[in-house]
């Protein structure tokens, strides 16, 4: 049986030749069925090849809910009625004790996550998460400390890096071309790219990805897997929308499996050598067909649970990590 023409043409990417727009759209619009397969074994090939081994990392909610932000998506907007326990920013010791959780279990990745639009350096909340980094990193100092604050200002970005955070999460979350009408206007996607403009020139590591199942064309999907690949970050979350009761997307349908499957394999041809980690909605949406994502091109994933919905334990997603391995991946 004949392979399809666009994946037989995508398996340039694997002698190191990109893919144009209008070639990763081909794939997105003229692959189904049984084909999808082939699309998927070439993304596990193209990961095998260029991308880091498999990896897990873990995070903290450590501020929740009360935002101002209005995302459509989000169970945390002040404005939308979703029932999620509330709190301020956790103490340093809580934060403590949530990373010696995870790095008991053999985790070393910790996000420390906050709700709220972001943070200046004149901030003391900011300054509190600064002496919190410090105090993990006297405690456990092979841990390695991500954090997702929202928009920085440059000096901000400067401390940050100055109290060794290791990583930072922003994420486009959708084609930036329609930002404001798919997430939100309360902020801009300028803003975003401003700020993880500010944390590279400081060496922070930077973790950039989105959501899909808000609604968004194949088009979409594809320009946000460019704009993440034109801002050469490090690794490049994927989540899979839950569709929260109490928010604006409440209602719509959950994604195919197939088409979570052709997405994650997109973003692996168009990013060959990044860490794509699979995210939210993995366990939740994706259910039975979750091993099948993993083998779609994501080299990376949360365990242990998101910000507001529950995921598997951690010794499940290690023993899930090891079964993987029969299929050649790659892990540390």
């Amino acid at each position: 049986m004949k392979i399809n023409r666009h994946i037989e043409n995508a398996y340039k990417v694997l002698e190191g030749v990109a893919l144009s727009e209008e070639e990763a759209l081909n794939l997105a619009t003229e692959v189904h069925g049984c084909d999808i397969l082939d699309l998927i074994s070439l993304a596990n090939k193209v990961r095998d090849k260029f991308a880091p081994p498999l990896e897990a990392c873990s995070i903290i909610n450590a501020k929740s809910g009360v935002c101002s932000q209005r995302c459509r998506f989000c169970a945390q907007a002040g404005s939308y009625s979703t029932g999620i326990e509330t709190y301020p920013l956790l103490t340093r010791e809580e934060i403590l004790s949530g990373a010696r959780e995870i790095y008991n279990s053999g985790i070393r990745t910790y996000g420390i996550v906050t709700s709220g639009k972001g943070y200046s350096d004149t901030d003391p909340e900011f300054h509190e998460l600064l002496d919190t980094m410090d105090f993990l990193h006297n405690e456990l100092p092979d841990l390695k400390i991500c954090v997702s604050l929202g928009i920085l200002n440059e000096a901000a970005a400067r401390l940050l890096s100055e109290h060794h955070v290791w990583r930072y999460n922003m994420n486009l979350q959708t084609n930036p071309e329609r930002y404001g009408e798919l997430i939100t206007t309360a902020h801009s996607v300028e803003d975003k790219i401003k700020t993880i403009k500010y944390l590279q020139k400081y060496g922070i590591t930077i973790c950039c990805g989105g959501i899909i199942g808000l609604g968004e064309s194949w088009l979409d999907r594809v320009r946000l897997a460019e704009a993440i690949r034109d801002l050469d970050v490090d690794g490049i979350p994927v989540n899979v929308l839950i569709p929260i009761k109490g928010t604006p997307l409440e209602n719509l349908p959950v994604m195919e499996p197939a088409d979570v499957a052709k997405s994650f394999a997109i973003f692996r041809l168009l990013n060959p050598g990044k860490m794509i980690k699979f995210t939210a909605g993995r366990e939740t949406q994706l259910k039975d067909f979750q091993a099948l994502l993993m083998l779609s091109g994501a080299s990376s994933m949360m365990t242990g649970g998101y910000l507001t919905t529950r995921g598997r334990t951690i010794e499940e997603d290690k023993t899930f990590i090891d079964r993987l391995n029969s299929f050649g991946c790659k892990s540390r």
